[in-house]
């Protein structure tokens, strides 16, 4: 089984105005934007690598990063103020769901966005994004976006069980996917509109998520809380419900679900 991506898309690159640098490996696609946000790049750039020597996840983690899968970093400068970024990785979760149910349609009962911004297909982990931001010499914000997808191979990972599209019989390459997160990521942006449209990314992330109403356990470096998943906030934090009927607003933490 397998998805045969639109044509028609392969040239949206010049109609959207933003730029694209396709490597062969790099340390890390997210790095490679650093550089060159330090050097004065002007944002509006896509950096996509076919590996990764020093691929990186949330929290300091490693992310595998073979040949076959996809990793992409989208650099931009001063997309929005402090407070408004916060909610970032809620339109980038939306973003990538939006591009693989593009193109693959026939996952739009199987995926779900798991707070605060990985995709779970059956329930599996398929994909990672990681933000970063730095204050460079010319007084700008640089934002890079990192988007990792599992296309063809997933790692084995004992915190949290992966898979990627090939494993559940999509034959979906990095290079027919990533015009498809080029579009995606580009509606969304203008959706949010430097965070002045987040009620709307609200509610369609809601539409889309794992775990609503039902009961989760978040994990800290130190303790962990349980209860039920109730809501997201205006600003994008998980709303916890624990046993005694407290309310918690979780801004990051990494989230188990029940059976």
């Amino acid at each position: 089984m397998g998805s045969n991506p639109n044509p028609l898309i392969s040239s949206i690159e010049g109609l959207l105005g933003w730029r694209h640098l396709a490597l062969a490996e790099v340390d890390s696609t997210n790095g490679q934007a650093m550089k060159l946000a330090s050097s004065g790049d002007p944002g509006r750039l896509w950096i996509t690598a076919d590996s990764q020597s020093a691929g990186r996840a949330r929290r300091g983690r490693w992310w595998d990063s073979k040949p076959g899968n996809l990793y992409a970093s989208l650099l931009l400068i001063d997309p929005a103020n402090e407070d408004e970024i916060a909610t970032l990785p809620l339109v980038v979760s939306l973003a990538l769901y939006e591009a693989i149910i593009a193109a693959v349609p026939e996952l739009a009962e199987r995926l779900k966005i798991k707070w605060p911004n990985d995709l779970l297909l059956d329930r599996k982990k398929l994909s990672g994004i990681l933000l970063e931001a730095q204050f460079d010499e010319f007084g700008r914000t640089a934002l890079v976006i990192g988007c990792g997808v599992n296309c063809r191979h997933f790692p084995d990972d004992p915190m949290y069980p992966a898979t990627s599209l090939a494993a559940t019989g999509f034959d979906l390459t990095p290079q027919d996917l990533f015009p498809y997160l080029a579009v995606s990521m580009a509606q969304q942006l203008r959706v949010w509109a430097q965070g002045r449209g987040f009620s709307i990314i609200r509610r369609d992330w809601l539409d889309r998520c794992q775990g609503l109403g039902r009961d989760i356990v978040a994990r800290f470096p130190d303790h962990e809380l349980a209860g039920k998943f109730v809501d997201l906030d205006v600003d994008g934090r998980l709303m916890l419900c624990d046993k005694i009927g407290q309310m918690h607003k979780i801004s990051a933490a990494d989230i188990f679900f029940g059976n």
